[in-house]
């Protein structure tokens, strides 16, 4: 199989390309590393499009293992032919080649093979032939009794090889292929009520009906969750008629005595055996769709949450609210080192409120408070009451923001949590947790499974290891576009860095606690299995503030130094003029050399120039500090505040595909539904909105019963 030329193809890329990124994945290198270093190899593809080929490469390389297994088990068992050899150099998919095996599969015992058991296969043969003097099968069948094989009449002879001429039609790959195809453009999706007098959220699906080609993944998603809990029963409707014309048109011949009795095998094979198994093959393929478009949109949601501006340099309280239990309150530093913990009960009492107050005046004095970060759980609406009434009483200086604390309990009782706060309970790492995703939401939402940060829809029905691929590369590729502090990054955070594993990761923090802080970047050869293809790999990526080499804290690869330098020395600077930040006509010189005269005698390629530029201009730069900054609050809303027409800004919380949630300071996160996100029609709220944005929206409605706020964009 040509790889390149499939690949080329579909990703519409050139040959060379293609050809090059399958060389960079076959010598072991990251996908960060070949996106961000490579980049002249294969002509600057994003980390995205990267994984899509090494994904489809992965696909097509078990295509043609499974060819070469197939070929091999039909040829073993002497039954290859041209025309089968023909059939699986064509497939283009596994169950195209699954068809072309499936007659010469082992199989278990089904009535056919009883039948061949009994001697009728000969039969069989005779009437499926057809041939146009060929006497009455029932007439044929007479001379296929036998008693001892337990074929006691010729009716009984007729009905075995029947069974043997059904499944003979029923394995035929071409039938299958095109009945596959007639389903899903043709079928419909039905879904009925398991007990129509039982009420449940998949009501609307009781009665429900849609054509599998223009079915919704979020609707295929709900009907088979309906399913497993056993409120709906789900089919695939196709005109049967329809069905048994193209097994009838492929199989029977006219004018003979046996047209007939192939008919009946034939209406037999489509309805016991071929239909049901289109209808599973058809149900899986569109599930198949629904979880892939559903991991694309969880990928992209997580990819926003991930990059969202982090609050720095700020001293930042979390507060994980809670009834009974009362409300955890942590203080962290700039760096996110616990300063202070607690317990207050703003929900309790007059006089237990008081007391509250007084505990967070008096941290927020001692430390100096200046951010307050809510988790959105149980008790987040009176936390955040009693928040912004101090805040009032304070006469400000301090803001607030409502965080969401989706997997912080996760977080918090794990052995990763234990490991780094031994010292604390499970509550109170909760709200460490909290405070730390204000300051920084990338360093922290690592820590925890990605499934249990709650930017999707049906994520815990997806296939797991297809979910965590897409997942863990959404993370890889987020912790390597910022970059990670070599000094100060956490175990997990490391070890998404490209090249690093989870030992390697560990082996890195403890070199550090034994010999201090890296102080450049070629210290990390130090490290106990940290070889050269892995320096090479993960080097660019790690920063270190305190190398006296400034080049250490930038994305400028260890490879390229040296063209940064004499790039420096061509533009009449160098490294002391980039610590002092005085090139600020960088890329004013480099144009008038002109780049591709620079590149050239730099000996590099454009883009690794333009890069080298960037990075030099911005040492140390943050490309989350680009984005909107989140929404800091100083006073509440309420359900009962918001009217229709009332105009409100928000943050887009969950990207899905009937619309999009937006946190507009109630606690209770408002729909703006497609059909009210912009004028335009668009096919997805993705195309226009992201998880992050801060965007102004209209009170459509508000139902406070089932508390459900309808917003709009228009």
């Amino acid at each position: 199989m040509d790889f390149v030329s499939i690949l080329a193809q579909q990703f519409q890329l050139q040959q060379w390309q293609v050809q090059k990124v399958i060389e960079l994945i076959d010598e072991g290198n990251t996908i960060p590393f070949i996106a961000r270093y490579r980049k002249e190899a294969h002509g600057s593809l994003d980390d995205q499009m990267l994984r899509n080929i090494a994904e489809r490469l992965e696909y097509l390389r078990s295509l043609e293992k499974r060819r070469e297994e197939v070929t091999g088990l039909i040829t073993a068992a002497d039954c290859m032919t041209d025309e089968i050899a023909a059939a699986l150099a064509a497939a283009e998919t596994l169950s195209e080649i699954d068809d072309i095996y499936r007659p010469f599969r082992p199989k278990r015992k089904t009535r056919a093979s009883v039948a061949k058991a009994k001697g009728l296969e000969p039969l069989a043969d005779a009437i499926f032939e057809q041939k146009p003097d060929s006497p009455y099968p029932i007439d044929l069948a007479e001379g296929y009794v036998n008693a001892e094989l337990g074929v006691e009449t010729p009716e009984d002879a007729l009905a075995g090889a029947l069974d043997i001429i059904a499944e003979r039609i029923s394995d035929d790959a071409g039938v299958r292929k095109r009945l596959r195809v007639v389903a899903m453009a043709q079928g419909d999706v039905v879904s009925k009520a398991a007990n129509p007098d039982e009420d449940s959220v998949y009501a609307q699906y009781y009665d429900f009906r849609e054509p599998c080609r223009k079915i919704a993944g979020h609707r295929v998603l709900a009907i088979d969750r309906g399913e497993r809990e056993g409120f709906l029963k789900v089919t695939i409707d196709l005109d049967r008629t329809r069905g048994l014309h193209i097994v009838e048109s492929t199989f029977v011949k006219e004018n003979s005595p046996c047209s007939e009795a192939v008919g009946q095998a034939g209406e037999d094979a489509y309805d016991r055996l071929i239909f049901p198994s289109i209808e599973r093959e058809i149900r899986n393929s569109l599930t198949e769709a629904a979880d892939e478009a559903a991991i694309k949109v969880f990928s992209v949601n997580l990819r926003q949450l991930l990059m969202q501006p982090p609050v720095k340099n700020r001293v930042v309280m979390g507060l994980d609210p809670g009834y009974r239990t009362g409300c955890k309150v942590a203080v962290v530093d700039p760096t996110g080192r616990v300063l202070d913990t607690g317990v207050i009960y703003p929900t309790h009492s007059e006089k237990k409120v008081q007391e509250a107050k007084q505990i967070i005046s008096d941290m927020i004095k001692k430390h100096k408070v200046e951010v307050i970060a809510i988790g959105n759980g149980t008790a987040s609406r009176e936390t955040e009451l009693f928040t912004a009434d101090l805040i009032k009483e304070l006469h400000g200086g301090v803001a607030y923001m409502v965080v969401s604390e989706a997997g912080a309990s996760v977080y918090s009782a794990s052995k990763l949590a234990a490991q780094e706060f031994p010292e604390y309970d499970v509550t109170l790492r909760s709200a460490v947790s909290i405070a730390r995703r204000l300051q920084d939401p990338l360093a922290e939402l690592v820590k925890i499974d990605p499934k249990a940060i709650g930017v999707g829809q049906y994520q815990h029905d997806m296939p797991k290891k297809q979910l965590d691929e897409a997942l863990g590369g959404v993370v890889e590729d987020c912790v390597n576009t910022v970059g990670v502090d070599l000094n100060t990054a956490s175990p997990s955070l490391l070890e998404k860095v490209a090249g690093i594993s989870a030992a390697v990761s560990k082996n890195i923090v403890a070199y550090r606690e034994e010999n201090g802080a890296f102080h450049s970047r070629g210290e990390l050869k130090k490290v106990p299995k940290l070889g050269p293809k892995t320096f090479e790999q993960c080097a660019g990526f790690l920063r270190v503030s305190e190398s006296e080499n400034i080049l250490d804290n930038t994305a400028v690869h260890p490879e390229s130094y040296d063209a940064a330098k004499a790039l420096l020395s061509l533009c009449d600077y160098d490294m002391d003029s980039v610590k002092k930040n005085r090139i600020g006509e960088l890329k004013e010189r480099v144009m008038k050399i002109g780049e591709e005269t620079a590149a050239q005698k730099l000996g590099i390629g454009l883009p690794t120039l333009r890069d080298i530029v960037t990075e030099l201009l911005r040492p140390g730069r943050d490309p989350r500090d680009e984005l909107p900054a989140p929404i800091l609050r100083t006073d509440v809303l309420s359900m009962e505040d918001l009217k229709p027409g009332m105009e409100l800004n928000g943050t887009v919380r969950n990207v899905i595909d009937f619309g999009a949630f937006v946190d507009i300071g109630v606690h209770q996160d408002g729909l703006v539904h497609i059909s009210q996100i912009c004028d335009k029609f668009i096919k997805h709220p993705g195309e226009v909105l992201k998880v992050g944005d801060v965007v102004k929206v209209r009170v459509l409605s508000v139902d406070m019963a089932k508390k459900r706020i309808a917003l709009t964009m228009k």
